[in-house]
């Protein structure tokens, strides 16, 4: 009896690791997207409700969960006041945290754990979920049961993410981590979907792949040559083959660093593709210029704003509307989902021929580069930029399309549905219209010129997205106001790393936001250098120093009350 006994709880015990230790590749899967945030930059955060406005903005774009990006931590998690029982399942044992960031030797941060449990709490209250995503660029791969220690004590609270009954956890890397005393310390079913990568990682331990690059490469973590360019079609393939099945994690990225990528065609190639899961990276990277998320999203600056400032991104949410919607109905075509017309464009400041190595902070500055990320002045791949207006048509019907890149016209028969569009960049002013029987129904001046003067004197290869607005005749646009110490700051070198997460030198302020001045439309393209300016003046509006909004030496602001002070570029 006794060994009937021993024999059926070994075979219970087997079964019930099996169960937490992979997910059924039989089993069916709710079509969601997910949102990759970065906690990193949040340690100004001072309650869960600093995460509503993120929450809920996501939710009304579809996103199902934010991917929290989690570095290593000192702190303990904040209890979820939310949720009292929740409270009392919270297991946390503090002896099983790294202490110190052992893949780069310094001491890590101390405040990522009280962000998650805000971020927790916030999206527990508006009906959002989440999950944590461990970035291995801080924690290491012999920490497997650290983190599973970690995770089950998030797993137990009511936001977390299950699927199938299993908590829903992912990663940046983490190639060789050991995922079997991950999930025994986890102590429950988790459906671990990390960034392995293919020929790397142990395919046959996971329960899903979430694949990072959604821009073409050259196959080594670096922009396309010649010789080497790597489709994302080409890894999607990749890893739907080393997945043999299991659930895949697509991407869905319009820019990375520095680097055009075309997000209409990979969100129709989303819906040919059919993937179990979709995440966009991301909603707030501002250092690697992909994020959609708006830029009044509260957060520190490291150092980003020297090319994020003034330069929103909000319109690539708009254009992802109807395909997230598509994508989950399992539609091949958004169009049945275009509720309203909209025109979203974006486009870099400055033509990619322009010299700025005499300003650039990083030009001809030589610096550490043993990860082989750094490059002096303009970014990797710069040379493959092309210079182009790009427009993307979300419209209820049929219309006329004209763009006027720096008084160069160009007109197109937009259909019904969504459909997009490439025009040259031109320097000087940019306007947008949508017309039908000769009327126009959206019509706007963007606010960002293209430019021939390098913006404070720097390269900037982030792109400006807009979208006009009905009844407006300017783009809209959340202005930033600038800290005093903003001139210091975008003088302090900065890294153009075209493909690594490294590649921005911490800054030393937060960036606020204030509401918008009203200013009338510019009926008449700006002049595209800035005027001389001789001896005292005075500046009373944005316009008179279009397009670098940089005072010059000898000049006074005297712009609208609560209007943020231009900078002074005089080096």
């Amino acid at each position: 009896m006794l060994l009937r006994l021993n024999l059926l709880a070994a075979v219970l015990s087997a079964a019930l690791l099996g169960a937490a230790s992979s997910v059924d590749k039989r089993q069916s899967f709710p079509r969601m997207v997910f949102c990759h945030f970065m906690i990193g930059i949040e340690s100004d955060r001072t309650s869960s409700a600093d995460y509503d406005a993120d929450m809920i903005r996501a939710k009304s774009y579809g996103i199902d969960a934010f991917a929290l990006n989690m570095y290593v931590s000192l702190n303990p998690p904040l209890d979820v006041r939310s949720d009292r029982d929740a409270q009392r399942r919270f297991v946390f044992f503090l002896n099983a945290r790294p202490t110190t960031n052992q893949s780069v030797g310094n001491p890590v941060d101390t405040y990522t754990d009280q962000q998650l449990g805000f971020a927790y709490d916030s999206a527990n209250r508006n009906g959002m979920k989440v999950f944590i995503s461990y970035d291995f660029n801080w924690w290491n791969t012999d920490q497997g049961a650290q983190i599973g220690t970690h995770m089950a004590g998030y797993a137990a609270l009511p936001a977390q993410l299950f699927i199938n009954g299993a908590a829903f956890v992912s990663s940046f890397a983490g190639d060789g981590v050991d995922v079997n005393a991950m999930r025994s310390a986890a102590g429950r079913p988790i459906m671990f979907v990390p960034n392995f990568h293919p020929g790397q990682g142990n395919f046959g331990a996971i329960d899903g792949a979430l694949n990072w690059v959604g821009w073409p490469s050259n196959g080594n973590n670096k922009a396309p040559t010649p010789g080497a360019n790597v489709s994302v079609a080409a890894g999607d393939s990749s890893y739907k083959s080393a997945l043999g099945g299991k659930p895949y994690l697509a991407p869905a990225s319009a820019w990375f660093s520095t680097h055009y990528g075309p997000e209409f065609t990979r969100w129709n190639d989303l819906l040919a593709l059919k993937p179990e899961f979709v995440e966009i990276v991301t909603w707030n990277d501002y250092g690697e210029s992909h994020y959609v998320g708006p830029l009044s999203s509260k957060h520190q600056d490291d150092g980003a704003s020297k090319w994020v400032n003034d330069m929103p991104h909000n319109g690539w949410l708009d254009m992802a509307k109807p395909f997230i919607a598509a994508y989950k109905a399992g539609a091949l075509s958004p169009n049945s989902f275009i509720t309203s017309d909209q025109i979203i464009y974006w486009y870099r400041p400055t033509l990619s021929t322009l010299n700025c190595d005499a300003t650039d902070t990083t030009a001809n500055t030589p610096a550490n580069n043993g990860s082989g990320n750094y490059f002096e002045g303009r970014p990797d791949g710069w040379q493959t930029m092309q210079d182009a207006v790009f427009v993307v048509m979300l419209l209820t019907s049929a219309g006329t399309l004209t763009v006027n890149s720096g008084g160069q016209t160009h007109t197109f028969n937009a259909p019904a549905g969504a459909s997009s569009f490439t025009v040259p960049m031109a320097v000087g002013q940019q306007s947008f219209a949508l017309a039908r029987n000769g009327v126009n129904v959206l019509a706007a001046n963007s606010l960002k010129d293209i430019s021939n003067v390098c913006p404070c004197g720097l390269y900037n290869f982030n792109p400006y997205v807009g979208s006009p607005r009905r009844g407006s005749s300017r783009s809209n646009l959340l202005p930033i106001a600038l800290p005093p110490d903003f001139r210091a700051a975008v003088h302090r070198p900065w890294r153009t790393a075209h493909w690594s997460a490294d590649h921005y030198t911490p800054g030393t302020f937060t960036l606020t936001t204030t509401p918008p001045t009203t200013t009338p439309p510019i009926t008449t393209p700006p002049t595209t250098t800035p005027p001389t300016q001789t001896g005292s003046c005075t500046i009373t509006a944005s316009e008179q120093i279009r397009p670098t909004n940089c005072l010059q030496p000898g000049c006074v602001w005297q712009g609208p009350a609560g209007q943020g002070s231009p900078d002074h570029c005089d080096g």
